[in-house]
């Protein structure tokens, strides 16, 4: 392999850790000198997690056995030393990481950005956070990941003013620090039962515990799993999510979209590799499935009472939770491929929907600008704009025609029905669900696509109420000045799930790919326990 191509791996982390430390020395009032330093940042890793998605596939070449990649930390070989691991599942992952990090953040620069202090320092060190949470071959790295995007995430929930905000803020915050205790005394019993904390070791570990150790290895699974379920806002751990997302800024809360899913990834990355021999009451369906029904049915009863657009779209992201809870809960991975596909539709189209309601309010008569307040509480006017009561300077063509199109699309996107990628995925998943029984569907088949039907009608209850409120029963409203920057992200998101519609067939197989590869720990397991570290060699050594 190319040599400087072996360094691909750690990149997604090291980008925004040397942009976001670099923008911590340059002055506030520098606003382009940070703006070029973060698109450049963005870029980077959506070029980087491209790469490695082709490469994971074989479309680049490699000598990545089974396409898993393995990149060794000051060349220590695992158990012992650090490592970073790149395949097929984590790959995706950083892919829709860095999408929808890229439309979040250009539709920041907007004016949000502007709302309180050090917003791109804190928005790279939340994409470092997840692009190491997704690489991380270990439960500590894990944990330090998660701690990363988790503080980044603290200032930026708590980003703006508004009493509303920070109350919310301050309960996510306390939640979330309880999650990571939590997290803590897992790995601490899991290291003091097995000596390890690499995943692969783990796996290959866990077969071989017995008696009293067995018991409390399950034990301490079964306390990474409630932390997990946390940070995944599965019922009834879900209490803080519909107030944190619907009082975060708009690009905030789209970015938390992804959020949410790093503890679906954790939970189906260390229940496919512990499943075959290690802690199966802790990672298996038998606890995924009820607890995805209940979320799912906890979602639906929310999204029906809650009157604001915002609350709707926080209790959309629980729906989708719960979806993919229940789905990773059903036997085998049949459903695995389809319900990837299904993260990766609902995380771009309520991405886009938190972005889009905040211009959308802007239509609307009644209320404050909160983030004029904002601005004004801060200090922080751009010299560069100029002073008017608007909240974004220049008018696109057709605003109101753009909003309600865009509204529409998301509402299909959410609701899951055709001709958008939403309904290719929960189609795909019924589909499936209806294959997973040898003979005829069993009960729990049925309450799948019961309860999946029932999100999609609810969705189309509740969206279509908004939407006829908003749109059509106002007697009076204002058109909104959009900026490209913010109709520009909106469109982006909204058209990379219809590329997802076009393109179903070849996403689908590579998704479905990751499903059998998931279901044989084996290939991830001996690419990271018998990689050999190898010295790199420097240009002058190169040299004749």
């Amino acid at each position: 392999m190319i040599g400087w191509m072996q360094h691909l791996p750690i990149l997604p982390v090291v980008i925004p850790l040397m942009c976001g430390a670099l923008m911590l020395v340059i002055r506030d009032g520098n606003r382009r000198g940070r703006l070029a330093i973060g698109f450049l940042s963005i870029a980077g890793q959506l070029a980087t997690a491209i790469a490695l998605l082709c490469m994971t596939a074989g479309y680049l070449p490699t000598n990545w056995p089974d396409g898993v990649g393995v990149y060794l930390l000051g060349d220590w070989p695992a158990p012992f030393g650090i490592v970073a691991v790149v395949d097929r599942l984590s790959a995706v992952m950083l892919v829709v990481t860095a999408l929808l990090g890229l439309a979040a953040w250009i539709y920041a620069t907007a004016r949000w950005d502007r709302a309180g202090v050090h917003f791109h320092p804190l928005y790279q060190f939340l994409l470092m956070g997840l692009n190491g949470a997704f690489l991380t071959g270990d439960l500590f790295n894990l944990f330090v990941f998660f701690e990363v995007l988790l503080a980044a995430s603290y200032g930026l929930a708590l980003h703006g003013s508004g009493r509303a905000r920070v109350s919310a803020g301050l309960h996510y915050v306390a939640v979330n620090l309880v999650a990571s205790f939590l997290l803590l005394i897992a790995m601490a019993m899991i290291y003091g039962v097995t000596g390890s904390l690499n995943m692969a070791d783990l796996a290959a570990r866990a077969g071989e515990l017995g008696g009293p150790d067995r018991r409390l290895f399950e034990s301490a699974a079964a306390i990474l799993g409630i932390a997990f379920l946390i940070k995944a806002a599965a019922w009834p751990l879900n209490f803080w999510l519909p107030a944190t997302y619907s009082n975060a800024g708009a690009p905030v809360a789209a970015v938390f979209m992804i959020m949410t899913k790093v503890g679906v990834y954790a939970v189906l990355r260390i229940g496919s590799l512990l499943l075959p021999t290690g802690a199966p009451a802790a990672f298996g369906g038998e606890w995924m499935f009820p607890v995805g029904i209940a979320t799912l049915i906890f979602g639906i009863i929310g999204l029906i009472a809650a009157p604001q657009p915002e609350r709707q779209a926080s209790y959309c992201a629980i729906i989708s939770s719960g979806t993919l809870f229940a789905a990773l809960g059903m036997p085998g991975v049949t459903l695995t491929g389809p319900a990837l596909f299904y993260l990766i539709t609902s995380v771009l189209a309520l991405g886009a929907f938190f972005l889009l309601l905040e211009m959308v309010e802007r239509t609307q008569t009644f209320g404050a600008d909160l983030l004029a307040v904002s601005l004004e509480a801060f200090d922080l006017e751009d010299p560069e704009t100029p002073d008017t009561d608007d909240v974004v300077g220049v008018a696109i063509p057709a605003a109101m025609a753009f909003l309600g199109l865009s509204f529409v699309a998301c509402a299909l996107l959410i609701a899951g029905l055709p001709p958008m990628s939403g309904f290719v995925a929960k189609f795909s998943l019924l589909s499936a669900a209806l294959t997973t029984a040898p003979v005829a569907p069993g009960v729990g088949t049925w309450v799948l696509i019961g309860s999946v039907l029932m999100s999609t009608l609810a969705c189309l209850i509740a969206l279509g109420r908004t939407g006829i409120r908003l749109f059509w029963s106002v007697e009076e409203t204002i058109t909104p000045r959009l900026r490209i920057s913010e109709a520009g992200p909106v469109s982006l998101l909204i058209f990379a799930c219809i590329g997802l519609t076009i393109w179903a067939g070849p996403v689908m197989n590579y998704l479905d790919e990751t499903a059998s590869y998931l279901g044989v720990p084996s290939a991830y397991i001996n690419a990271v326990l018998t990689q050999n570290p190898g010295r790199i060699v420097s240009p002058m050594e190169a040299l004749p």
